[in-house]
């Protein structure tokens, strides 16, 4: 009967000791964040009327697909004129040469005639080359995340007419504290949560604001100093699992249990 009362007894102060230890375990809040993107922005050279569009929001692209046209006449009227001029140098340069050989020029004159040529070959060239970049190519893979401007609207010079996003600039912006900040390190692994992911997000750390976002009165009391946060930016493993403006929660430690991931 004194050893199934001491063995009791026992057994109670383990639980005791169990529970306590579980609700002194120290639970993980966690940092709120956002996913983020740096965008590549697609524009023309010059304004004018957008006639064609090749891809539609949420469409992926590769390098060099096909994205929009622009109207090209007045880029069109100025490679022809600037091919006619060609031609008429190029006829001037003939003459010059031939009259040179014959001794009836002058070295002075053809020289004059090989200069005209080369600036109207060049001029050609650039021509040439603004008709071609009334065509929006994509410069980077990625998906194209917002159309700005729609067939028949006006776009004005170096306007974007649509964003791409390559999944490698996907990133996640979150604040630390100014206490966590010495915890933290360039190119430290964090765990993420968010509704609806998966349960082995991770990120790797990337950058680390210098300045904080908060700046209190020169002389700090303890109080001022716990509401200075810094900005902390990570890259996603998995950026193909998030979405850009998606709420985010960071865990520093993934082996510290979270106090809710829902």
């Amino acid at each position: 009967m004194r050893s199934s009362h001491a063995f009791f007894s026992f057994a109670l102060a383990v639980m005791l000791a169990t529970g306590l230890a579980g609700c002194n375990e120290k639970r993980d809040p966690g940092f709120q964040g956002w996913v983020e993107a740096d965008m590549i922005f697609v524009s023309p050279d010059e304004a004018g009327r957008v006639t064609k569009l090749d891809i539609r929001e949420g469409d992926a692209v590769k390098v060099g697909d096909a994205l929009y046209d622009v109207d090209d006449d007045l880029q069109l009227a100025d490679l022809n004129q600037t091919k006619a001029t060609l031609a008429n140098a190029q006829q001037v340069f003939d003459r010059a040469d031939s009259l040179r050989k014959t001794g009836s020029g002058t070295q002075a004159t053809l020289d004059s005639a090989v200069s005209d040529l080369r600036v109207a070959q060049a001029r050609v060239v650039t021509s040439q080359t603004r008709l071609a970049r009334r065509k929006g190519f994509a410069p980077v893979a990625g998906t194209v995340q917002q159309i700005y401007f729609r067939e028949g609207e006006m776009v004005a010079a170096q306007r974007p007419v649509l964003s791409i996003m390559p999944p490698g600039n996907m990133k996640l912006r979150f604040f630390v504290p100014e206490t966590e900040l010495p915890k933290l390190a360039i190119g430290d692994e964090v765990r993420i949560a968010c509704d609806n992911c998966a349960a082995d997000l991770t990120a790797k750390i990337y950058f680390i604001a210098t300045n904080a976002e908060y700046t209190p009165p020169v002389i700090y009391s303890l109080d001022e100093r716990n509401k200075l946060v810094y900005l902390i930016q990570a890259r996603p493993s998995r950026p193909d699992t998030l979405r850009v403006g998606q709420p985010i929660s960071v865990y520093l430690n993934p082996k510290t249990p979270v106090a809710d991931e829902r």
